[in-house]
């Protein structure tokens, strides 16, 4: 199933296997992974596109990636994808991003975020769409903010997929609603 939402400057679509490479090369910069684990190798890489490859096949959405309009580029992922299982966060709809650090600062992770809330409270009929960081990754719960999705501190956590005493163990979660 193939899948596009377009934005002013971007469009959000299945992926495609040369998306490998920019995604490979933003799992190995150490800036855009400081806050969600280690850096991918080229296993990680066709798993985790495989992954989302999978879930939009089977549920029709996923973390999507996203390109510029006006020339393709590819930028990173943003969409939505069910909770992580193990997690407040299972059973719903969490909605994610990732965007290349030399596109970090012109609001292409806010148009990208806005329209998959968008899509979701529209396609899927859900009342809420949760978002996860780890505390010390401001810019990302900074973009749930500005999304006006609100903290919802009793469904902080420790992930389970992260070591006893890893830093990135305690996440914080955001929440927005249908309105």
């Amino acid at each position: 199933m193939t899948f596009r939402l377009e934005t002013a400057r971007l469009v959000l679509r299945s992926w495609r296997e040369k998306d490998a490479e920019p995604f490979g090369a933003m799992g190995r910069d150490a800036r855009v992974m400081e806050f969600l684990g280690p850096l991918l190798d080229r296993d990680a890489v066709k798993a985790g596109i495989t992954r989302q490859m999978v879930l939009q096949r089977d549920l029709g959405h996923c973390f999507w990636a996203v390109a510029r309009r006006n020339d393709g580029a590819f930028l990173g992922f943003c969409g939505l994808k069910p909770g992580p299982e193990g997690t407040p966060l299972e059973g719903g709809i969490e909605i994610g991003w990732r965007l290349a650090y030399d596109v970090w600062g012109q609001g292409y992770a806010r148009e990208a975020a806005r329209a998959s809330l968008d899509w979701g409270f529209h396609q899927l009929g859900v009342d809420s769409i949760c978002a996860m960081t780890v505390p010390g990754n401001v810019r990302s719960w900074g973009l749930m903010e500005r999304l006006g999705m609100k903290r919802q501190a009793r469904l902080d956590f420790d992930h389970p997929a992260m070591a006893e005493g890893d830093p990135l163990r305690p996440h914080i979660v955001y929440a927005a609603c249908r309105t």
